[in-house]
């Protein structure tokens, strides 16, 4: 066995490292903390290469003084605390004294900064923990931080690093977070000496929203505003209107004390508030600031600050969870329906009116015949998806518009069922069965499992086909991805638009839906292509799953096939029966969920005792 040593402070300072800088982003992060720690009003972030070769932050902050910049690169060294019982009013960002000595012990690190009322500044160059020289230099008051060649001193941990589009986005949505954190901090965001996001100083956090996020989505936001005196709490910030939701969490930001974090106290607590208000399965964008006491909550529990720990959970979920549902109550009744094209949760008492599907126009038209290996999401089933009901009166008679001579569509006809239905139709059950009489017995249908089958396999296979018909877009609808999301569309581009999309680059993250399917509907395109665009990230490439990976997109497609409240006709009913026992799965959804149910005559006359 070896002997006991202590390790130099270079080791140390390497293995700190590891704790603290994972990645490129912990080190923006630690280092733009530090910025808004000493006052700046302006921040200018640059990077390269992921962050992997080159990271800039500069600022206009109070910056430090000849003896103070040599200090700060000491371990344990820091201005934010002085005693332990200081821990427990922490209401600074950065306040370990580990991230400058870690930072610079695996880079080539270089400091200038400059205190006021000093007539030039100090420049520090460190390169893989090593001092190599100290000097003299004129610059503004404030600091800037140069860091090349991230873990070139550990090569270990730089093999573990992603591929540069991966980092880059992780960078950029980690800045905006502080965008949005600080809307009275200008901020620039520069990639390879492009700007990657400029957004100056806003008086109005809907502002920073509307300018880093985009104005799509501030515009379904609704102000939060609710103190709770005798607890110390307040929540701030903006929220999602009732029916606007999200495939993934990632708009959902919550922020304690204006630190971005992760934590499932607040995020359950905002999910509770919105339960029944979206659909099931959908997270609501929202941003959210919690006010409290620093002694309420432990921001010291992860190695790089992300996550937090209240000392009561009970309270702290109690309050958001009342103060949110509170807010949306209030707002019920001032603001119009968001308009999401989601379909709605099932709800029995909210009956919808009869879709009306407009005549196709002769282009559309014309795409069908030609490649007719397609359906609107309204056509490509017995039952179909209403529209949004507008509120206009309701007309004393009804208006029928006079079909235009072009051609109309013709969906696919269905393949040839296997065999011929022998069931007879009863009555429909709570709008969401359907009763049955067959030879061997009574059948209970699940409508919207049933539906679900039908669609699913018809659009699997339509990706079988060499082309797919798609239907052009009146007018393209433009779409804004944060650069995460970006870049997983982006890596599947081609691919999409073989399959009947028509998605191209219209900017940096913006894009322009051209085109979709026949078998989408043009309401439902862009909710589709975001929910599409999670599912690629969660999956990864999806060239390398083949079929799984269109059946997986199928599934998407019929997330919003029949839900309760939908108007059916009976004569449709016995259609889906038709198309549902010619499917080659009939037996479950799309989901593993049983499409029917069959009591036996035998079984009935087991439990009613029979005839004698």
């Amino acid at each position: 066995m070896s002997s006991i040593r202590i390790l130099s402070d270079r080791v140390a300072n390497q293995i700190a490292a590891g704790e603290v800088i994972e990645r490129p982003v912990a080190v923006v992060k630690e280092l733009v903390e530090n910025s808004i720690d000493a006052g700046a009003t302006r921040i200018e972030v640059e990077f390269r290469n992921g962050g992997k070769s080159y990271i800039r932050i500069e600022d206009n902050g109070k910056g430090m003084s000849p003896d103070e910049a040599l200090l700060s690169l000491e371990r344990h060294a820091t201005s934010k605390i002085r005693e332990a019982a200081d821990l427990n009013e922490v209401s600074s960002f950065g306040f370990r004294g580990e991230a400058l000595p870690s930072i610079a012990s695996v880079s080539k690190f270089t400091l200038r900064t400059r205190a006021e009322g000093w007539d030039h500044g100090t420049e520090i160059l460190i390169n893989g923990g090593k001092l190599l020289e100290k000097k003299d230099c004129g610059m503004p008051v404030g600091t800037v931080i140069e860091v090349a060649n991230l873990f070139n001193s550990v090569p270990a941990r730089r093999k573990f690093l992603k591929t540069d589009p991966t980092e880059t986005a992780h960078i950029t949505y980690n800045c905006r977070l502080f965008a949005v954190a600080h809307p009275q901090v200008a901020f620039r965001v520069l990639e390879n000496g492009r700007t990657v996001f400029q957004s100056p100083a806003c008086e109005h956090l809907r502002d920073r929203i509307s300018e880093i996020w985009g104005k799509a989505l501030a515009n379904d936001l609704i102000p939060v505003d609710v103190t709770d005196e005798k607890c110390g709490l307040r929540l701030t910030g903006l929220t999602a209107k009732p029916g606007v939701g999200r495939s993934t969490r990632r708009e959902l930001v919550t922020l304690v004390n204006r630190r971005p974090v992760d934590s499932r106290t607040l995020g359950f607590a905002v999910l509770d508030a919105y339960h029944g208000r979206i659909q099931k399965g959908r997270y609501p964008p929202a941003f959210l600031f919690l006010e409290i006491q620093p002694q309420e909550v432990d921001v010291n529990v992860h190695p790089a600050k992300r996550e937090v720990r209240f000392r009561n959970d009970g309270e702290i979920r109690r309050f958001v969870l009342a103060a949110i549902s509170d807010t949306l109550a209030a707002a019920r009744d001032t603001i119009a329906p968001a308009t999401t094209n989601e379909p709605e949760t099932d709800r029995a008492d909210s009956p919808r009116a009869t879709p009306v599907v407009p005549t196709p126009s002769p282009s559309i038209s014309r795409a069908v015949s030609k490649g007719s290996v397609g359906l609107r999401a309204d056509t490509s089933s017995p039952i179909a998806k209403p529209a949004v009901a507008k509120k206009t009166p309701a007309p004393t008679k009804p208006t029928v518009a006079t079909p235009s001579p072009a051609p109309a569509v013709q969906p696919i006809a269905p393949p040839a069922p296997k065999r011929a239905p022998e069931w007879r139709f009863i009555s429909r059950l709570k709008q969401r069965y359907a009763l049955f009489e067959a030879p061997r017995g009574l059948v209970m249908l699940h409508l919207r499992h049933a539906d679900q089958r039908v669609r699913f396999e018809r659009i699997c296979e339509d990706f079988k086909k060499e082309s797919i018909a798609s239907q052009r877009l009146l007018i393209p609808h433009p779409i804004e991805f944060e650069p995460l999301a970006s870049e997983a569309l982006n890596s599947q581009l081609d691919l999409l638009n073989q399959q009947g999309f028509e998605i191209e680059p219209f900017g940096r993250n913006f894009y322009r839906i051209g085109a979709v399917p026949v078998w989408l509907s043009e309401e439902q395109a862009e909710n589709f292509i975001r929910d599409l665009v999670d599912m690629i990230r969660q999956r990864g490439d999806t060239r390398k799953g083949g079929e799984l990976a269109w059946q997986a997109i199928a599934k998407l497609a019929v997330e919003g096939s029949y839900q309760k409240s939908d108007t059916i006709a009976d004569s449709s009913i016995q259609q889906l029966v038709t198309d549902l026992l010619a499917c080659e799965t009939p037996h479950t959804s799309p989901f593993g969920k049983p499409t029917f149910s069959e009591v036996s005559w035998n079984e009935w006359e087991r439990r009613l005792g029979g005839e004698k």
